[in-house]
């Protein structure tokens, strides 16, 4: 795979990562704060951010 190939599937997916992140958040009613932009820029690290961080006082969410 050639470098412009590359770059150009990984922008990809990240943009559809952010996406995904985006309409969860807003579907299930929960606030997606930096997170899509995270996502935009991190990938799969921002989606995995996005489901498992837990702000403190949050109490339960995964």
């Amino acid at each position: 795979m050639d470098l412009a190939t590359f770059l150009v599937a990984t922008a990809t997916a990240h943009v559809g990562f952010a996406i995904f992140v985006a309409a969860h958040a807003r579907l299930t009613g929960e606030k997606a704060g930096n997170w899509p932009y995270i996502t935009l820029v991190l990938g799969l690290a921002g989606v995995a951010g996005y489901f498992f961080y837990d702000e403190i006082g949050d109490g339960g969410r995964i």
